[in-house]
């Protein structure tokens, strides 16, 4: 006799079989926020979304998003409501709260689902989810934002101040160093120049000079030493034309002459 297996046993693993034939891989979709958006209220606030996906989008992509505030008294408080839907190309808007203020500015085949808030009001406070679906590419996360809606003066500080600041110190530094190079670069030339009159110097010192044995009348009371070592004691005579042993002239033309030993 053929044993009998239970009929229960048999259609579970038809079951089992039926749905791994229908779903088959599935694989999951990243999806990127900023963690916290700080907005003035009464201006444009962006929430940016965008998304990884190992399958090409197609018109059977899907961008969701929700919204639960952070505020106990509103409508919206226990559980995120949605107020934005996109499929196969088309929007469908959300209540009337965000009907005339959610539009998306995304671009599914880039795979970019942002939306804005115009403008955004204090009732937006909370926390925004973005959910992205590509088939076969359905499973992942909603990733969330923060929303913050604020005065002016409850703005973070600009870093504009820090820029010039940083801006001038930059100038003032270049300045500084281009004014040491040019000082640098000046000391060099000059004492380039200094070593190449030294050198000039030396090698006119070691040249031999022609020794003037007259000079002009002009020159009588100048005379020019001989530039070569010494042989001997330099005598300068003046000689008196007047005939007189004992007679010295001063106006008379004086003629210089070099005694040396040889």
């Amino acid at each position: 006799m053929e044993p009998r297996w239970p009929k229960r046993r048999v259609l579970c693993s038809g079951c089992l079989l039926f749905f791994i034939f229908v779903t088959g891989p599935v694989s999951a979709v990243d999806i990127y926020t900023d963690p916290e958006v700080i907005v003035q209220n009464g201006t444009t606030g962006v929430l940016r979304c965008t998304f990884k996906s190992s399958d090409v989008v197609t018109k059977d992509t899907t961008v969701t998003w929700s919204f639960q505030s952070n505020q106990p008294d509103h409508q919206y408080y226990k559980a995120p409501y949605v107020i934005y839907y996109f499929f196969s190309g088309k929007e469908y808007p959300g209540p009337e709260e965000f009907k005339e203020r959610v539009q998306f500015i995304g671009d599914i085949n880039k795979k970019d689902a942002s939306i804005q808030l115009n403008p955004a009001q204090f009732s937006d406070n909370g926390t925004f989810f973005c959910d992205v679906k590509n088939p076969p590419d359905i499973a992942g996360t909603p990733a969330r934002t923060e929303l913050r809606v604020v005065l002016r003066e409850s703005l973070p500080q600009s870093n504009t101040k820090i820029i010039i600041w940083a801006v001038c110190i930059a100038v003032f530094l270049l300045i500084i160093i281009a004014v040491a190079a040019c000082f640098a670069i000046r000391v060099l030339h000059n004492r380039h120049d200094y070593e190449g009159c030294t050198t000039l110097e030396g090698v006119s010192s070691e040249a031999p000079r022609p020794v003037k044995k007259v000079e002009s009348r002009r020159e009588g009371s100048r005379c020019t030493s001989p530039s070569g070592p010494l042989q001997g004691p330099v005598i300068y005579a003046q000689l008196d034309h007047s005939g007189s042993k004992n007679s010295f002239h001063k106006m008379e033309p004086v003629v210089y002459a070099d005694i040396r030993k040889n």
